[in-house]
C-alpha cells in the first residue's frame, strides 16, 4: 500500500508542476523574465505533463487498490 501512496503523491506532484507551466506558458503566473512566460511549447509542455501527471496518478490509485484487495 505504501508503494502506491507513494506513487500517486509523485503523480499529484507532476499535476501541479504541469499546471504551473501551462500557466507560465499563458503568461498568468511567474516571473515576467522566465524562458516559460508568454511561450507556446510551454503551455503544451504543461498540458502534456499534467496529463502523465494524471496517468502516474491513476497508476498509484490502482496500486493501492490492487493492494487492498488481497
Amino acid at each position: 500500500m505504501r508503494r502506491g501512496f507513494i506513487v500517486a503523491a509523485i503523480g499529484a506532484i507532476v499535476i501541479a508542476f504541469g499546471i504551473i507551466f501551462f500557466l507560465q506558458g499563458n503568461s498568468v503566473v511567474g516571473p515576467t523574465t522566465s524562458f516559460m512566460y508568454s511561450n507556446p511549447r510551454w503551455v503544451v509542455n504543461g498540458e502534456w505533463i499534467a496529463i502523465s501527471g494524471v496517468i502516474i496518478l491513476a497508476l498509484g490509485l490502482g496500486i493501492s487498490l490492487r493492494h487492498l484487495k488481497s
